[in-house]
């Protein structure tokens, strides 16, 4: 935003004491937009690590080497949404870049990857929720489904409220990472016990094609990466550079936590021979109990895990029906979905779009038995064609733009993330989760026809944001 040179003057000129005044405010506020957009990918890190082993069939030998390479991937994809925050400061994300390099109707590939991510990620976030509260009170796990839909409720419950509780989610992000270095000091120091679970299970196989087969099942850590370049747009009242700032400094710092607590968490794994849960359980619960044994630290770090679990999925019960609401459009702007999705109550809640998806992640939940494990197989795939469609008009951008070294990175990111993909999709059943987000694109652009076209669709996530 351009400053006009009286407000500029005003600025120059400002005393001291204001300018110390608005740089506190500012770090608060840095802190709580951070700390709470970065709430998904660290949440992740509860189930990710457990699925790569699951998918290595519980060879803890090849588990540092394929979450290294996991690490390696949402490298490159943060990379690509550093350069997404530098040339949209007020937001849009893959949707803002691929209507600008492709055309407007290619936006609708990432919308539509994104409606079926943000169901995901809220049905596998409260499924681990409760695994991690079942772990710590084995007695509940008769009832996972019916402690999950309770869940759900009670989350999709305070979505009524409006976006208040996003300082509340900071708390619970740095509660989380507080408590895991605790457990990871006292693991790596004086753990209270270790596991029995065998280096490797089948030491005559070839380790590279096995990490290369499990890595894209544990690539569900990388979702909730493309937030902050759609989540800058909620900072009006910063100019596009601080909103650049921002962008870039939750970026590095979401790579810097989730990359050292998933590795850390996964050498100590290692260490301590933590293999494929029981059960009632989970791995990284099991990391935890292993390490601090059952006294009130065990405790604490499955209270604020599930805690922050809530939160990711309370973040996208608030994203995905504001980007419903953004479709439906305004009196003054046409939209694309039924006004219905549009109706807020006074606290801009859209509470028919919050019901929606309250059903389609009650089903999901439903259709999993509650184990979120049986989900992280269908995580990987929506988010990485929003991913793909970003990288590939990133790699346009700079190609247009003669930036060699960009373009050969931005290409070489796609063709990792197009890999990705493509080894999760040959299981089988995430065949399920791209037709859906396929769908919904295709539907979405039959609807966007059918209204003429209305102009500003490659900006819908920054708008979803902005409301």
């Amino acid at each position: 935003m351009t400053q006009s040179k009286p407000a500029a003057a005003a600025v120059a000129t400002a005393p001291p004491t204001a300018t110390r005044a608005r740089s506190p405010r500012r770090s608060v506020l840095f802190f709580a937009f951070a700390f709470a957009v970065i709430a998904d990918p660290v949440s992740s890190v509860a189930y990710a690590i457990e699925a790569a082993l699951r998918a290595l069939h519980g060879d803890l030998a090849l588990l540092l080497p394929t979450m290294s390479l996991v690490i390696a991937l949402v490298v490159l994809v943060t990379a690509n949404y550093w350069q997404l925050v530098r040339r949209f400061p007020k937001g849009g994300g893959a949707a803002a870049a691929a209507g600008r390099a492709f055309g407007a109707r290619w936006t609708f590939l990432p919308i539509g990857a994104l409606v079926v991510d943000f169901v995901l990620t809220i049905g596998i976030s409260i499924a681990a929720a409760a695994s991690a509260v079942i772990a710590l009170f084995p007695g509940l796990a008769p009832y996972r489904i019916p402690l999950a839909l309770l869940l759900l409720v009670v989350v999709a419950g305070l979505t009524w409220f409006g976006h208040g509780g996003r300082l509340l989610f900071a708390v619970m992000t740095v509660a989380f990472v507080v408590i895991s270095v605790g457990v990871l000091v006292l693991g790596f120091t004086a753990p209270h016990t270790t596991g029995h679970a065998a280096a490797t299970t089948d030491p005559g196989r070839s380790g590279v094609l096995a990490v290369a087969l499990a890595f894209p099942v544990a690539m569900a850590l990388a979702t909730g990466i493309e937030a902050p370049s759609t989540a800058i747009a909620q900072l009006g009242q910063l100019d596009d550079t601080h909103r650049r700032r921002f962008g870039r400094g939750t970026l590095a710092l979401l790579l810097v936590i989730v990359g050292g607590l998933t590795l850390a968490l996964t050498a100590l794994a290692v260490r301590l021979h933590i293999g494929i849960p029981g059960t009632d359980s989970t791995q990284i619960a099991d990391i935890a109990h292993a390490a601090a044994g059952p006294g009130w630290l065990y405790g604490t770090f499955q209270l604020t895990s599930s805690l922050l679990l809530l939160a990711a999925a309370s973040s996208s019960f608030q994203a995905g029906p504001g980007l419903l609401k953004a479709l439906s459009g305004t009196a003054e702007r046409p939209g694309v979905l039924p006004p219905v999705l549009g109706r807020t109550n006074h606290h801009h809640t859209p509470y028919w779009s919050v019901v929606v998806y309250l059903a389609a992640a009650a089903l999901i939940i439903l259709a999993a038995a509650g184990q979120e494990q049986e989900l992280v197989l269908f995580y990987a795939v929506a988010v990485f064609v929003s991913f793909l469609v970003g990288l590939l008009a990133m790699a346009r951008f700079a190609h247009r733009e003669r930036k060699t070294a960009l373009a050969w990175l931005n290409g070489l990111a796609a063709v990792a993330v197009a890999f990705t993909l493509a080894v999760n999709l040959l299981r089988g059943w995430p065949m399920l989760s791209l037709a859906a987000s396929l769908l919904i694109a295709a539907g979405l652009y039959a609807r966007w026809t059918r209204a003429d076209r209305p102009t500003g669709i490659e900006d819908i996530e920054a708008r979803a944001e902005a409301d």
